[in-house]
């Protein structure tokens, strides 16, 4: 956890998370509340009805994550955010109704960590499935470094500002990529995505396929909204679809994807999760994504493991490394959460371990390199 003396110091002595609640509905307070006390490591500190209330007692009661509604009277999500996160990182995960996703990714800019997606705006149905997604998201807070939550939210708004205004370069007749970047990502994985995204030069000769664990429906607004900050083509990534330079597909939410060869070109295949012995696999997988990538494109292909919990990835990574492929990993002492960039370096399968801000220039690099081997065949 951070190093802020207000921060987490209650959890260090008493060993349970304490949370702040806040939504205007007195029933969702009411239901999130219970959720969360069910826990035996999880302490409901306070509950608030706004922005204002809920900065009182983020500061008075210094809990250690807090549960956002973004929609509220007298001072709304976005605004008690900000706030927040210059004056006292908290790790804060947005409630989300389906209505309200394209705002969702709004929030992730501004800091929160991760969010949950409830059926309605009323959480009613489903209530077993939100709770056990509340009580897992929650405690991640055990695991993350609210402070990086603050720097990401500082560098994607200063990216905002020096964004370059113009249209993308033109088209080539020729489309197929030089290479092909994959991305693994799960939480504080969006904000990532889009900072690197908008740090890259439109003329990157790649195209880029990102698997970040999100629920269905909330990957199109994703893409969309990459779409119109970032001069690359983002969009939800289709069956059959032939790859292109300056193209940045994202799967969609509830299926894996995985890369072809298709003549000199490649291609991608959209399919249902199956079956798998053992433990489930994460949708859209970061394995599935990699080991695809490297055995149709070998040292043309780069998997990137960003921040997110788990060990997605790994495999894939050691597939790709196997392969010829270059593997890169997010430093996992600055990311959000270290734990699926510190299982592919655990596993020895990652060639450079690099800060977000590092990144593109190894991109940038392994685009040469991948357009040096197209001009020498």
């Amino acid at each position: 956890m951070s190093s802020d003396p207000h921060s987490g110091g209650e959890r260090e002595r008493g060993g349970r998370l304490r949370a702040l609640v806040v939504d205007d509905s007195a029933y969702n307070r009411q239901t999130l509340a219970s959720m969360l006390a069910g826990d035996p490591g999880i302490e409901v500190v306070g509950r608030a009805v706004n922005g204002k209330e809920a900065l009182q007692m983020a500061f008075e009661l210094r809990p250690d994550v807090i549960t956002l509604d973004l929609e509220m009277p007298d001072m709304d999500g976005f605004a008690f955010l900000r706030v927040l996160m210059a004056k006292r990182p908290t790790p804060v995960i947005v409630i989300s109704s389906h209505s309200d996703r394209d705002h969702v990714f709004r929030a992730l800019e501004l800091g929160a960590i991760d969010f949950i997606a409830k059926p309605s705006r009323q959480i009613g149905p489903e209530l077993r499935r939100i709770e056990e997604e509340v009580r897992e998201k929650v405690g991640l807070v055990r695991r993350l470094e609210a402070v990086r939550m603050q720097e990401r939210a500082r560098s994607l708004a200063g990216q905002e500002a020096a964004a370059p205004i113009g249209p993308a370069p033109a088209e080539e007749a020729d489309q197929r990529p030089f290479g092909v970047v994959a991305i693994a990502a799960s939480t504080g994985g969006p904000p990532a995505i889009q900072q690197l995204l908008c740090a890259l030069p439109a003329t990157l000769p790649l195209a880029i396929v990102v698997a970040q664990h999100m629920p269905p429906r909330f990957t199109r607004a994703f893409a969309g909204r990459l779409d119109k900050i970032c001069l690359f083509r983002v969009s939800e990534a289709t069956d059959g679809e032939p790859l292109r330079r300056g193209a940045v597909y994202i799967a969609p939410g509830s299926f894996n994807v995985e890369i072809e060869r298709d003549g000199a070109g490649a291609r991608l295949r959209v399919r249902a999760p199956a079956e798998r012995a053992g433990a489930p696999m994460l949708t859209p997988s970061g394995d599935l994504l990699f080991m695809s990538g490297a055995k149709a494109l070998g040292s043309r292909f780069c998997a990137l493991v960003l921040t997110g919990m788990g060990t997605d990835g790994r495999e894939g990574a050691e597939a790709a490394r196997s392969a010829g492929s270059l593997v890169l990993a997010e430093d996992p002492r600055t990311a959000v959460m270290p734990g699926m960039p510190g299982a592919a370096i655990e596993a020895g399968a990652v060639d450079q371990v690099l800060r977000l801000e590092e990144l593109p220039i190894a991109i940038a690099r392994f685009a040469e390199a991948c357009r040096a081997q197209v001009v020498k065949a």
